[in-house]
């Protein structure tokens, strides 16, 4: 065991100084190359070629990217701000859907509970005295509003988020400024202008 770990050990240093001593060692006189090789040429200015007026994607599939994921056409037109806020009125939407379905849950599971306040009159005659139910129907249906608010609030995101990317690519060559200004004695001034 022990002849078969040393025998293999020294072959692999022997094929170790093959390797080591077959690598180009440089010589004493030789100097390296002072002839350098020409720059690569510059790249010609085509402007036919470069379309700035152009946006990234059409403004159909920008309206579909968004429609479908919202916050997504406006990060690949690079409104990123939009894009977080659309990403961000989602998530909130998906989770209060989630908190609220639960609720609905809750209130329909525990529609006919009830609690006993006693088992004694006040004369001292065994009577059982129970609270109101704890959720009436009029609660369960408030619930299911919220429930249907929520959805309302994710469908129309979806929506905006389509609608603003798809006017984004449409203005994509639009290069405007808006300012808004504080007046000294109260109030604001707010000022666009736009190139054409």
């Amino acid at each position: 065991m022990k002849h078969s770990r040393l025998s293999r050990l020294i072959s692999v240093l022997a094929v170790a100084a093959s390797i080591v001593a077959a690598a180009p060692v440089a010589a004493g006189a030789q100097r390296p190359d002072s002839v350098r090789p020409p720059p690569p040429p510059a790249p010609v200015y085509n402007p036919a070629s470069i379309d700035s007026f152009k946006p990234p994607v059409t403004p159909g599939r920008a309206f579909l990217s968004s429609f479908l994921l919202p916050g997504y056409g406006q990060t690949l037109l690079g409104r990123h701000k939009a894009g977080t806020a659309f990403i961000l009125v989602e998530a909130i939407s998906l989770g209060m859907i989630r908190e609220s379905a639960a609720d609905v849950h809750e209130a329909r599971r525990l529609a006919g509970d009830s609690l006993i306040l006693s088992y004694v009159a006040p004369d001292g005659s065994p009577v059982v005295t129970k609270t109101n139910r704890r959720f009436s129907d009029k609660e369960i249906q408030t619930r299911e509003a919220h429930v249907e608010d929520w959805i309302a609030l994710l469908v129309a995101n979806h929506l905006f988020s389509g609608a603003d990317a798809f006017v984004a690519a449409h203005l994509w060559d639009v290069p405007a400024r808006l300012a808004v200004r504080m007046l000294p004695r109260g109030g604001a001034v707010v000022s666009a202008s736009m190139r054409w």
